[in-house]
């Protein structure tokens, strides 16, 4: 297989992990947060890029068939997810409504690497749909392409992911200047619990 060949399911792998990781979601809310308050940013981008490497492997060598082969998995996933989104979007909606403690400077209580990487972790491994849309869907697909050419795809999906981790929480610091004011941080903040809410119920009554 020449080089030429292997760059169809690269780009493949790449385009199709891209449009199912740009959604805004839960996670993708909380690497954003903490881009713009610069705090564990690359421990954040690491978590989120090789949780996804991990998922997508996962999909191309076959787990993907025992998850459909056992929905009780997925849905013990759902109601716990659900509970935790639930659970954050309540703290995310308390920040919006003090905006005595949403400035951008040294006075913001600082979030602790344990709670981050928690954090990241939780809204990782306990959203359903990261296993419909890694495991599942980018693993179908990948499991299309030649056998030789499955882990090709793989590794586009995966660079996908890393791309664009790494530009939503390192690019997030060009939006500092406009969270200088607490207004800002309450519209974000708003924002991340509507996210939260809206995902927590859907996943509690099955949508």
């Amino acid at each position: 297989m020449d080089f030429a060949g292997l760059l169809t399911p690269v780009a493949l792998g790449f385009g199709t992990g891209l449009a199912l990781i740009v959604a805004i979601g839960s996670q993708n809310a909380f690497v954003l947060r903490q881009g713009i308050r610069g705090e564990h940013v690359a421990a954040v981008v690491v978590i989120c890029s090789v949780s996804d490497a991990v998922l997508i492997a996962a999909g191309i060598a076959g787990v993907g068939a025992l998850l459909q082969a056992n929905p009780v998995i997925v849905d013990v996933v759902r109601f716990a997810g659900a509970a935790f989104l639930l659970a954050y979007g309540v703290m995310a909606a308390r920040r919006a409504l003090r905006p005595g403690t949403l400035t951008a400077s040294g006075r913001q209580p600082a979030v602790g690497l344990g709670a981050a990487l928690s954090t990241v972790l939780a809204l990782t491994w306990l959203n359903p749909h990261v296993y419909l849309d890694t495991v599942l869907l980018l693993g179908s697909v990948a499991n299309q392409q030649a056998q030789d050419l499955r882990w090709w795809f793989g590794a586009g999906a995966i660079a996908a992911s890393l791309l664009w981790f790494s530009a939503l929480g390192f690019g997030a610091r060009v939006l500092r200047p406009f969270f200088a004011r607490p207004s800002s941080w309450r519209i974000l903040d708003g924002f991340v619990a509507a996210v939260m809410f809206t995902l927590g119920i859907r996943l509690a009554v099955g949508a």
